[in-house]
């Protein structure tokens, strides 16, 4: 073949094409059924469209919906597709940013008509009307100061701002017929690829996230290659709104939040208090048969506590205003660590101190934006179970050990065997010597594979001050959720000069370990509301057996009953309402309550109570202590 390159594929074949050929060709060549399935390529490790040509020998990699790059690619070009028809049907409007997100994509757009739930049909017609045109999708090449007297004259003002900040003097846009947007790419080299979609919702957001910029209409959607993947996934999405803890909460009577007491700041109910307060206990009580001491300390701080940690410097975006007292600012804390520190050097260690290992259950107070705050998952005010190890540098590993075993210990507790674990390394920005973060981060990836547990390096997404380990658990309908962290740090120890008395008789420094087994209670109360679907095991259940009794005649029994199970630590109610048996047994299974205890002139007469478990239809008599027993056991096995 003349004037022929070399394409080499992944198992390592090669390819004879033509100079000049274009992907789609030449993917066409290796097998009609990839050309089919084909979104974009990566010649040379770099994701260009499939229109590309080639004219250099290189290695090539099709890009398809199977791998992450695939779904951002065909998400982002869905989003496309949105705008080009909100644009047709609404001539004002101006486009922000339109992302690629997990599971799909929006676009969030500045236009005088706001868009209902109703309109969404309308804008799916056009999308389906643009995708039968089979518009081709070009990618553009133009100098930065042409591009934005081009935008400016379409009155496309965030593009033009977005423009201004850029510091390249050549910029991309993709064209599909007459819709074009600033845009890296690549794209779909068609509409007529993206035929399955679905409009989701739709929700207000601040350009850029600052709520003194206008705000904008965002409006979510989801796209498939396939008509029964999009099915699938509709589907999921509604099992997900029917565990959506924020619906549970109310309907369980878990918590709230009220406008007067402030957004992010959730109001614990009884049944959630109660909730969290078995959380508590638990937690804290395997933390002290683990040997942790137990730490309080208070919610605000002096300023210069927060200047020597490091986060007036490296953390102050998510501070909250200093309060003035006495002449001197001081600050809700963000972290536990500092004020934990001084615990720790309130009196002189030696090195039979160490490992030094204090817990709580510490709050802190977090600024988030309005617009990112979403029920219990991402509040301004969160109780973390906050431990501080200090240990010497040969006993790292054995530590980390120590809190990954506790860490999988208590989530596999809580019903979450599933998880992924990834290793943060340096990111930009971070302090510290390179020796320290060496070490760090070889003892955490040293414990890992010495342990045999699988894990993924995260690059660049440790904290400032040092590496860390992640975990990430999997739900009930396969939601990966964050939640542990184990971090290393020689820096605080630094800052704060924190000293031992080693085995010498000299001063040494401390390591520093920071770790959250559950990590942020409220989240992940929120998380397990989800995973269970409000439907919690028995040992977690706010009320865990509900005592109706079918007359008054019986009201006295099953107080004494109720009175006995409470003596014994359990959580039993009783629903003395003036309604029918059958309408209180149906609202306590609206309730999820585990037992039903049902007692009538039979149950009294024979010392025997008739018991139905929320998931049967059936009921069963018992004895009193075999119903006792019965959920002595459950609690017992934590189930």
């Amino acid at each position: 073949m003349s004037n022929s390159i070399t394409v080499t594929l992944p198992d390592a074949s090669t390819l004879q094409v033509a100079d000049g050929e274009s992907l789609y060709e030449i993917i066409g060549r290796i097998s009609p059924r990839l050309q089919k399935d084909a979104l974009a390529a990566a010649v040379d490790g770099v994701p260009v469209d499939l229109s590309c040509a080639v004219h250099n020998d290189a290695p090539l990699r099709v890009i398809t919906f199977d791998s992450p790059e695939g779904k951002s690619i065909f998400w982002h070009s869905a989003s496309h597709l949105m705008a080009q028809a909100v644009k047709r049907l609404y001539p004002d409007a101006k486009f922000a940013i339109g992302p690629s997100i997990e599971s799909g994509f929006y676009y969030d757009i500045d236009m005088s008509a706001t868009v209902s739930p109703e309109n969404l049909a309308r804008i799916e017609e056009m999308m389906r009307t643009i995708v039968d045109e089979d518009l081709a999708v070009r990618r553009e090449e133009m100098k930065r100061k042409d591009a934005i007297a081009m935008f400016t004259k379409a009155g496309e003002i965030y593009k033009v701002e977005m423009l201004e900040e850029m510091g390249d003097d050549t910029v991309s846009i993709y064209r599909q017929g007459g819709f074009l947007d600033l845009c890296r790419g690549p794209h779909v080299m068609s509409t007529s690829r993206i035929r399955n979609f679905k409009l989701l919702s739709i929700a207000g957001a601040y350009w850029r996230g600052d709520e003194k910029r206008t705000m904008l209409q965002r409006i979510y959607g989801t796209a498939f290659p396939e008509k029964k993947q999009l099915e699938q996934h509709l589907k999921f999405l509604e099992e997900a709104r029917n565990r959506d803890h924020r619906k549970l909460g109310r309907e369980l009577d878990l918590f709230s939040f009220s406008n007067e007491v402030g957004a992010g700041l959730p109001l614990w109910h009884p049944n959630g208090a109660v909730l969290r307060y078995i959380i508590e206990k638990f937690s804290t009580d395997e933390h002290l048969k683990r040997g942790y001491k137990l730490f309080s300390i208070p919610h605000i701080a002096k300023a210069e506590l927060y200047r020597t940690s490091g986060h007036l410097d490296f953390y102050s975006e998510n501070m909250y205003a200093p309060i003035r007292i006495d002449g001197q600012d001081y600050y809700l804390k963000p972290m536990n660590c500092p004020s934990q520190i001084k615990i720790f050097t309130s009196s002189i260690k030696s090195y039979r101190d160490l490992p030094f290992r204090g817990f709580e259950m510490g709050t802190v107070y977090r600024y988030e934006r309005s617009g990112v705050l979403h029920g219990l998952t991402r509040v301004r005010g969160f109780t973390q179970d906050d431990a501080h190890i200090f240990c010497s540098e040969d006993q790292i590993e054995d530590e980390i050990k120590d809190v990954l075993d506790f860490t999988l210990f208590m989530l596999k507790t809580f019903g979450f065997t599933e998880r992924s674990i990834y290793l943060s390394t340096r990111p930009e920005g971070s302090v510290g010597s390179d020796r320290n973060w060496e070490l760090a981060t070889s003892a955490l990836k040293n414990t890992l594979e010495s342990g045999g547990i699988a894990y993924t390096v995260d690059p660049g997404e440790g904290v400032f001050y040092g590496p860390k380990i992640d975990i990430k658990i999997k739900d009930a309908i396969g939601r990966e959720w964050q939640c542990s962290t184990i971090q290393v740090d020689f820096n605080l120890p630094e800052r704060f000069d924190v000293q031992y008395i080693g085995s010498d008789g000299r001063k040494h420094r401390p390591i520093m370990i920071h770790r959250a087994l559950l990590g942020s209670l409220e989240r992940f109360i929120g998380i397990l509301i989800e995973h269970y679907s409000g439907k919690f095991p028995v040992w977690l259940a706010p009320v865990q057996l509900i005592l109706i009794n079918v007359s008054d005649d019986e009201a006295g029994p099953a107080d004494e009953l109720r009175l006995r199970m409470l003596e014994l630590g359990f959580r039993p109610e009783i629903d003395r309402r003036d309604e029918s048996m059958g309408y209180r047994v149906r609202d306590a299974i609206a309730r999820k309550i585990p037992f039903i205890g049902v007692i009538g002139k039979k149950e009294v007469a024979e010392g025997t109570i008739s018991v139905r478990k929320l998931g049967e239809s059936k009921s069963v008599s018992m004895k009193i202590e075999d119903l006792i027993d019965m959920i002595r056991g459950e609690v017992e096995n934590r189930h």
